[in-house]
């Protein structure tokens, strides 16, 4: 598997050619997230519906290019034996279709979750001579743009209950796809980590 760490400065250079693609998962609930300013809200939240949605965003960035944003979801229902989060394959299918969209080699930056370094992710990279891995440091959060992402999704979710886990699906997937089309936006996510990057000489 190719790959390294990401350390010593903040400054990244990618290869010619290659989206230096920053990764990174959450979870949302039909619990609503609550806005944190004017006079606190009561909001009615149904008891029907129980699950959870996970969702792996992946903003991918080159120089002189449109910052770009790809992701996808995964709804739980909490069924027995149903798993809780994103695998292995979700990972690497949302790195497949991001490099069918880009059609460049991906410098993938995460964090170091055990579904990112298990055996199994490690013998997908390597099958695929276009991806190239980047582990975060232990714990950095600060270094990754798709944290401010999740932040910025959350606070638009704020004080919205929705009435069914499918009705939570559909908001998260529009509140995603308007993103998709704010270029600006996905690029100050990177400029709010403090990392640059640049063209390789």
């Amino acid at each position: 598997m190719a790959g390294g760490d990401l350390a010593g400065g903040k400054t990244l250079r990618a290869a010619t050619g290659a989206f230096v693609c920053f990764e990174d998962k959450a979870g949302v609930t039909g619990r609503p997230p609550k806005g944190r300013r004017g006079i606190t809200p009561r909001v009615k939240v149904s008891g029907r519906g129980r699950g959870r949605l996970s969702v792996a965003g992946l903003l991918c960035y080159r120089p002189g290019l449109p910052a770009r944003l790809c992701y996808r979801l995964r709804r739980h229902t909490g069924r027995t034996g149903e798993r809780r989060s994103l695998g292995e394959m979700d990972c690497i299918r949302l790195l497949d279709g991001a490099h069918q969209l880009l059609k460049a080699p991906l410098i993938v930056v995460w964090d170091r979750l055990s579904t990112h370094i298990s055996r199994a992710m490690q013998a997908l990279v390597a099958e695929r001579g276009w991806l190239t891995v980047v582990l975060l440091p232990g714990y950095a959060p600060d270094l990754n743009p798709v944290e401010g992402l999740w932040a910025h999704v959350k606070r638009s979710l704020a004080n919205l209950a929705a009435r069914a886990l499918s009705e939570l699906e559909i908001l998260l997937h529009r509140r995603l796809k308007a993103l998709q089309y704010r270029h600006h936006i996905l690029g100050g996510f990177l400029t709010g980590t403090g990392l640059a990057l640049e063209r390789p000489n």
